[in-house]
């Protein structure tokens, strides 16, 4: 019975939660701000899930332009201190996106300087006692004078594309003149709502073709400059929000190829089909001397060809055909044929 008695080891020692380091850390420019990206520490460098809050904690140093940045973290306090609070909702991937403005003061005296960051990430322990992470990676960025966001967005709808088109900025975020942009990200939602725009894509000049859309959908848009130095890429902010629900108001090509024939009382018309993707059907018109065109079918055609079954011997008449697509829009009429009943 003894042996079957279980010994009590000594104490475990309270576990010490310090955050893994961050390795992804990333920093871009988007107007006056500064947006950090970086994936949020879960786990502790034990391997285990981290239970207590994490806060981080940004540092930076500023190099004049041409100068050497530093090769390590700088010493001193952080220059911002994030709590979970300041970050987005966590998702499955823990990704951060943090917004960091700059005040005009620091936009006139620091811009072409080279801005060095460091991130480091921890926990409270006893009596709220600091357990630091190692540092991550340095996120380097030359400050520049970027434009303000895009403005005065227009969409034409065209039968094949939406054109998006706009004045180039001329207004810098830090007074002055804007330098030209290098060229212009277009982004795109189904919604509008904040967080569902995605990249549509990239133009060197003041326009965007979009092709992927579907009439009476609605659309919405915003536009970035962007501005390149070196190797360095900064954005302005977004535009405001552009919406347009295109319409289709763009006929069928007409009918081509009509022809006609009069056999055993009858006339037999035939034509060579429309190739759009949204045709409805076709409206066959038939005009009687000293008259004008009168429609002879009463629902649209499905093909293309129709039996006039009402003419009268000796009578001579013109027939023409116009196309008709899903949104009612109606074609110009084919070439006019005339034949006698005969």
């Amino acid at each position: 019975m003894l042996a079957a008695c279980g010994v009590q080891g000594p104490p475990r020692p309270p576990r010490v939660e310090q955050p893994a380091a961050v390795h992804d850390f990333a920093v871009i420019q988007r107007g006056r701000k500064f947006v950090f990206t970086f994936t949020v520490p879960t786990l502790a460098t034990d391997g285990e899930r981290l239970t207590k809050p994490v806060e981080l904690e940004i540092f930076r140093t500023i190099t004049p332009a041409g100068g050497k940045p530093p090769a390590s973290p700088p010493a001193g306090q952080p220059w911002k201190i994030l709590a979970e609070k300041d970050l987005a909702p966590p998702t499955q991937s823990a990704s951060a996106a943090v917004p960091i403005a700059l005040s005009d003061a620091e936009l006139a005296q620091f811009k072409s300087s080279a801005w060095t960051f460091y991130l480091r990430a921890l926990t409270r322990g006893f009596r709220r006692h600091p357990v630091l992470s190692d540092w991550s990676n340095p996120a380097r960025r030359v400050l520049q004078n970027v434009s303000e966001p895009p403005e005065g967005i227009q969409v034409e709808t065209t039968e094949r594309a939406l054109i998006l088109r706009w004045p180039s900025p001329s207004k810098s975020i830090a007074a002055g003149a804007s330098a030209a942009p290098s060229g212009y990200s277009v982004y795109k939602s189904l919604t509008g709502k904040p967080g569902t725009f995605e990249l549509l894509g990239d133009s060197t000049s003041a326009t965007f073709s979009d092709s992927h859309f579907q009439f009476d959908t609605p659309y919405y848009y915003f536009v970035r400059a962007v501005f390149k130095m070196t190797s360095a890429i900064a954005e302005s902010d977004d535009s405001p929000v552009v919406e347009i629900t295109p319409r289709d108001n763009f006929p069928l090509r007409p009918p081509t190829n009509l022809s006609a024939v009069f056999a055993g009382g009858v006339v037999d018309l035939i034509w060579t089909p429309n190739t759009e993707t949204d045709l409805a059907g076709y409206n066959v018109e038939r005009q009687e001397a000293g008259g004008g065109f009168v429609k002879l079918n009463s629902q649209l055609l499905p093909t293309p060809i129709f039996r006039d079954k009402t003419v009268k011997p000796g009578e001579r008449y013109a027939y023409r055909v116009n196309a008709v697509d899903r949104a009612g829009n109606v074609s110009a009429p084919s070439e006019e044929i005339n034949l006698e009943a005969r």
